[in-house]
């Protein structure tokens, strides 16, 4: 594999990561913002409660209406926009450019508005800031992957060393 191969088998490996968690944790704790909690099984409401004070998450624990805005816009349309990502790169097809560019921006613009509250708010923690600031890292690869992924072939990428690996 050369260093182009390698540098685009370690982009799709972080936006599949990232695709990873936003697809986990949108229905499973995301969504206890603005769903009724006798939805959700007592361990699940339990680790929401327990992540909120550890690190210091205000937003979470008490979540403001433009974050319950957010949550939706994340259990709505990033959770299915990131399983689709998840498995456009891990397949190889070509479409995964533009989903990934589309998580990409919404990620980011998301994280515009919380990180401009917490910022603002005097409530940042460096516990707080590490849960959130790499969420703007992983947007800014995602971002980059769309705009640079306009071949639409596989080679080199994920899902050629899966494929390759599995046969």
């Amino acid at each position: 594999m050369n260093a182009m191969g390698a540098l685009s088998w370690a982009v799709d490996a972080v936006v599949v990561i990232y695709s990873l968690t936003v697809a986990i944790s949108a229905p499973l704790i995301v969504a206890q913002g603005i769903l009724p909690r006798r939805l959700f099984p007592a361990p699940l409401v339990a680790f929401k409660l327990w992540y909120a004070a550890k690190f210091d998450d205000y937003l979470t624990a008490e979540p403001p209406a433009f974050f319950r805005g957010l949550n939706w816009l994340e259990l709505v349309f990033q959770w299915p926009l990131n399983i689709a990502n998840v498995y456009g790169i891990l397949a190889g097809r070509p479409w995964a450019a533009t989903t990934s560019l589309m998580a990409g921006v919404s990620t980011l613009t998301s994280m515009a508005a919380i990180l401009g509250d917490i910022l603002g708010s005097g409530r940042a923690t460096k516990k707080l800031l590490l849960v959130y600031v790499p969420y703007v890292a992983f947007a800014i690869v995602a971002i980059l992957r769309g705009l640079t992924s306009g071949s639409g072939s596989p080679a080199g990428s994920l899902a050629s060393y899966a494929w390759k690996k599995i046969i």
